[in-house]
């Protein structure tokens, strides 16, 4: 029997080639932040069709498909321990394609959002299942190196889906934004049933039994690193959710530059797009916790350092080179803390991301609605929620590693064949 941390290189793979596969799992990432960053430009022209006058609370189309997101991931990993990752995919798929579809029907507001919670909780499947199959394939620096490529994809969408959301707007209704999304769901269904095999070996199949679920759970919950580095995650996670919530207030009420939302969401998101390639470089000569602390040390840094700014007054230049700053860090420490939280789990990997992903999306979107909600028309809410995010993310850090940060990692990271 081969060693559950044999990369699955080591026996025979008759999937897409390494640069196929990190654009594959790249993709399912992205279909979920256009889903997400898609919608800042439509919430006011979605309030004005479905009569929601309140601003703050035009923000539950994001928060509803982020919380269905995370309410359904728990069900996904034991599910697919049990059957495999290919066939729960393109169920997931189909069902995000279907809601997709129901969103552009909606006729009021309650069923749209009705739809988005059901559509983030189908999609909430590709979360689960890209950690699951790049764990399956490979573990240490080279899935942290992995991960890191496939995230700069989910840290680029900030940069085009909102302009993809703009110049929809500009030709056809709101709706033909969920139209675009069923589209790319079925590009990626078609694509995934065709290109990729199983990738969970028939020795690490579990048997799916409320005993089996609670065994993986407990194993995931009970392991230091695990749960130490989930919840460093979870309180990122509050950060950025706050940030996707409150952005467009920001830009349009604060600043009073609706012409300059495309444009801001790209100009923050370009830094943090920029420090996941290069995590992805350089992880396996500097380490996987070095590199997940450095990042979260910038970011707290930078988010007091725009805290004290924003109290004297900023212009939405001072703003955006700020937020740039602290999200830069965000991408830096992002992915090196699911890939340290998954370290230890390889033979659970599945259930494991499903509790690891239930915790960061539920509270981390929680979390990232009470900045949303705390919104008065300054960015006060949103930089103070990033500091204190990053003090806590921090914190967790130093706790788990027994207060000490910037140790070397704790095995030889595995390479692919």
């Amino acid at each position: 029997m081969a060693d559950r941390n044999t990369p699955v290189e080591a026996r025979a793979w008759t999937g897409p080639g390494y640069r196929e596969f990190v654009i594959m799992m790249a993709g399912l990432q992205a279909l979920n932040a256009l889903a997400i960053d898609a919608m800042i430009p439509a919430l006011p022209a979605i309030g004005d069709a479905l009569g929601v006058a309140a601003e703050n609370q035009r923000q539950l189309v994001v928060s509803l498909y982020v919380l269905g997101f995370g309410t359904t991931q728990i069900i996904y990993g034991p599910v697919s321990d049990r059957f495999g990752r290919k066939p729960v995919l393109v169920v997931s798929l189909l069902l995000y394609l279907g809601f997709a579809l129901a969103c552009a029907a909606a006729g009021s507001f309650t069923l749209l959002l009705i739809a988005r919670l059901l559509q983030g909780a189908s999609a909430a499947a590709t979360r689960v299942l890209v950690v699951s199959i790049v764990r399956d394939r490979f573990e240490g620096a080279e899935m942290a190196r992995l991960m890191s490529l496939v995230f700069l994809v989910f840290l680029l969408m900030p940069m085009l889906a909102p302009t993809f959301g703009q110049l929809t707007l500009l030709v056809a209704p709101w709706r033909a934004i969920f139209f675009g999304l069923a589209a790319f769901s079925a590009i990626m269904l078609t694509w995934c049933a065709l290109r990729l095999p199983e990738t969970l070996r028939p020795q690490f199949r579990r048997p799916f039994s409320f005993a089996a679920v609670w065994e993986g759970t407990r194993e995931t919950l009970s392991n230091r690193q695990s749960l130490g580095y989930t919840l460093g995650f979870t309180a990122m996670m509050g950060a950025l959710m706050g940030y996707i919530n409150s952005i467009q207030q920001i830009v349009f009420d604060v600043f009073g530059r609706p012409d300059l939302i495309a444009i801001a969401f790209a100009a923050i998101a370009a830094p943090m797009a920029l420090t996941s390639y290069l995590n992805s470089r350089l992880v396996g000569r500097i380490g996987i916790r070095r590199l997940a602390h450095l990042g979260l040390l910038c970011f707290t840094i930078f988010a007091a350092v725009h805290l004290v700014v924003a109290e004297i007054g900023e212009n939405i230049w001072v703003f955006i080179a700020l937020q740039g700053l602290t999200m830069a860090s965000f991408g830096l420490a992002s992915a090196n803390l699911g890939s340290l939280a998954m370290q230890p789990l390889g033979h659970v990997a599945g259930t494991a991301s499903s509790v690891q992903g239930t915790i960061g999306t539920i509270l981390g979107a929680l979390l990232g609605l009470v900045v949303g909600q705390s919104f008065d028309g300054t960015i006060i809410p949103l930089v103070a929620g990033f500091a204190i995010f990053g003090v806590l993310a921090l914190a967790c850090a130093f706790v788990t590693e027994h207060g000490k940060l910037f140790g070397r990692d704790l095995a030889p990271a595995s390479q692919p064949r």
